[in-house]
Order: structure tokens, then sequence, then C-alpha cells
């Protein structure tokens, strides 16, 4: 039987709920809409979803506070696509950093919610041919470094965890992915939160700053991410794929 996507919408307002319900039935896919967080948790305790369309302002606990609750839990590979009233950038990239995949800015049209889903949901199935094995449970090695992708941290060479926010660790996903390439930061917004236009070249900067601080790496004579000027960045490390110890 084929799969039919099952989408979770997390929104306060009835009236959201019920619009964005019906548009996404009528195009295809399975709906199912709660209205806050505690009838959200009520029901993925129960059942699985292949996305979460979470709004960020909501009476209890925000979506900010139940995307990184999301996080850490056995829904952590869930893709979250926000929806937000805020237009602030800074709002928006502390959203995206909490772990969401996209966002959209209330009002928003349920056509271009259903646009971003599928993107967010073709992102998240599409991985490169030679590194599938490693969402398995394997590692992915590059100078001191692993990376490992089941529970998206990275682990140094003592068997350290450290932690990574969602941002981060799709950041360092995607040089991991293409080491030894140079990658612009239009590819990187495309490749890692989906977007061209609104969010601004610094906050990728600011994203690489940070993955560069995870790193233990120097921001003027970086070891691993290396800036190459009027290009991009560059992961400068090989990597591999080892078996866990």
């Amino acid at each position: 039987m084929e799969h039919i996507d099952h989408i979770l919408i997390v929104d306060d307002d009835r009236e959201i709920r019920e619009l964005v319900s019906a548009y996404l039935t009528k195009n295809g896919l399975r709906a199912t809409a709660v209205a806050d967080g505690r009838q959200m948790r009520t029901f993925l305790e129960a059942n699985t979803v292949d996305l979460i369309v979470l709004d960020i302002m909501m009476p209890g606990d925000d979506g900010l506070v139940l995307s990184r609750e999301l996080r850490v839990g056995r829904h952590k590979a869930t893709p979250i696509v926000m929806l937000t009233a805020r237009s602030d950038e800074m709002d928006r990239i502390i959203g995206l950093e909490m772990g969401a995949d996209d966002y959209l800015v209330k009002p928003f049209s349920a056509r271009e919610l259903l646009a971003r889903i599928k993107a967010v949901l073709r992102r998240a199935r599409m991985l490169p041919a030679n590194l599938q094995v490693s969402e398995a449970g394997q590692l992915l090695r590059f100078g001191q470094w692993r990376l490992d992708t089941t529970a998206r941290h990275l682990v140094d060479e003592d068997g350290t965890a450290i932690a990574l926010s969602g941002a981060e660790y799709r950041l360092l996903r995607v040089f991991v992915d293409h080491p030894q390439r140079v990658l612009n930061r239009d590819q990187l917004l495309n490749l890692t939160q989906g977007r061209e236009a609104e969010l601004f070249d610094r906050s990728i900067d600011l994203l690489v700053s940070r993955v560069r601080q995870r790193l233990g790496d120097d921001a003027r004579e970086p070891t691993y991410i290396k800036t190459v000027r009027s290009e991009g960045y560059v992961l400068s490390m090989p990597v591999e794929i080892v078996e866990p110890r």
C-alpha cells in the first residue's frame, strides 16, 4: 500500500487548524490537528507522524519549548515547520536553532504551506547514496571528531558526546555530506533551512561560528571549516564511515 504522509498540526487557532487540515487532506495528505502542547504529547504517545506543523505563539508551552522538547525525545527526527506571527530575523533564527526545519510567517496561504511541507519531507528523505548506511546507526569520522547521525551529536576522541542544536546539526551534516567541497551561502541556506530569500547571509555565518566553537576551531585559523574568500565555506577534512565502538 502506498504511504500517505501524516501531518500533525499544532495551533491554538481553530480556524487555522480546520483550514490547514482540510487543504492538506484535499491534496492527498493525512492530517491531524490539536490545539496545544498537552494534546500534542497525548497524540504522539500513541502515534507517529511524518511532519509537525507547530505554531510558536500559543498559551502554555509555546512552539519553541515544544520544538526543543521534541528534539530530545523519540520524535527527534520528525521534521518541524514552524508558524509564526513574528517577522524579526533573529526570532526566526532562534526557531531554526531550536530544531525547526523551516518556518512560515502568518498570514500565509495554505498552498505555500503545502509546498513547504513537501520540500521539507523531500529534504529529510534525501541522503547521498554513499552515506545512506550512516542512518542505520553508524558514525561519520572527520579528523578527531565523529558525528553520530542517530543521536545527532558530536563525539570527541575520548567518547564524550557534545550536544548540538537542530540548526548546528543540520549545518554540520551538510558539510560532512559534502567534504572538501566549497559551499556558498545560498547552497547552505537551501540545504540546511530550505530558504534562499528571507534569511540573510549572516545567519549562516552565525551558525558556522557556533559549529566552529563546538569543534574547538580557531575562527582566525580554523582546522575544520575553512572560509574561502568570496566563495563560501569548506570542510577541509576527508570523511569516513566507521562502526560505533
